[in-house]
């Protein structure tokens, strides 16, 4: 929500700071960051927590990271280098977005965690959630059979098997998504974004 102002005191659009922003809709620009391994569940909790915000009429969009591999960071491969360009450019593109008041919903394995303190210095409203799964269930989810392919090493830098991954240190949220329902994953979501006034709470019949 912007703050209140003298009335005709206006801010020339070069002057305008982040915090002077006016947002109509009290959605205030937010990047939700979903870290976790392959399968854990990050693209299917945020593409129901992006219909669902949407359906409210907020301004959301998503970023995901095998989506973005194909347009993007289509020029870049799986070594550390190269998913550290991977997450730079996709920093670059929340940076833009969350800074104008657009809420950001974004899935990556991101395996390290001095890259997503970066992220969180970088961005609006960092929200870091642990997407976590146990290995063994994400390597069943896997109709792919990547997994299988790393642990025969057919595939180098596979995150969880011949890569490692961090697991964050001190996330604002974590969901076990063997435990729950995605569809309660992203509830759990949308009352954290409505506590933290990120978004305004549901409309009541």
């Amino acid at each position: 929500m912007c703050r209140d102002t003298p009335d005709g005191l206006y801010f020339p659009a070069k002057l305008i700071t982040n915090d002077k922003r006016c947002d109509l809709t009290e959605q205030k620009g937010f990047t939700l960051w979903m870290t976790g391994l392959s399968g854990a569940g990050k693209t299917t909790i945020a593409k129901i927590l992006e219909a669902e915000l949407k359906e409210r009429g907020l301004k959301i969009e998503r970023l995901d990271g095998d989506v973005v591999r194909q347009s993007l960071t289509r020029d870049l491969g799986f070594s550390k280098e190269d998913r550290d360009k991977n997450i730079e450019r996709v920093t670059f593109v929340a940076k833009l977005l969350s800074r104008n008041g657009v809420g950001v919903i974004a899935s990556f394995i991101s395996p390290y965690q001095a890259v997503r303190d970066l992220i969180r210095q970088e961005t609006t409203g960092f929200i870091e959630v642990f997407i976590h799964a146990p290995l063994e269930v994400c390597i069943e989810r896997d109709v792919k059979g990547m997994y299988q392919k790393a642990i025969a090493g057919e595939i180098q830098n596979f995150t969880g098997i011949s890569d490692p991954y961090e697991e964050p240190v001190n996330p604002e949220i974590v969901i076990n998504t063997h435990e729950e329902t995605p569809e309660e994953s992203a509830a759990r979501l949308i009352a954290y974004l409505e506590e933290h006034n990120f978004i305004p709470l549901a409309e009541t019949a």
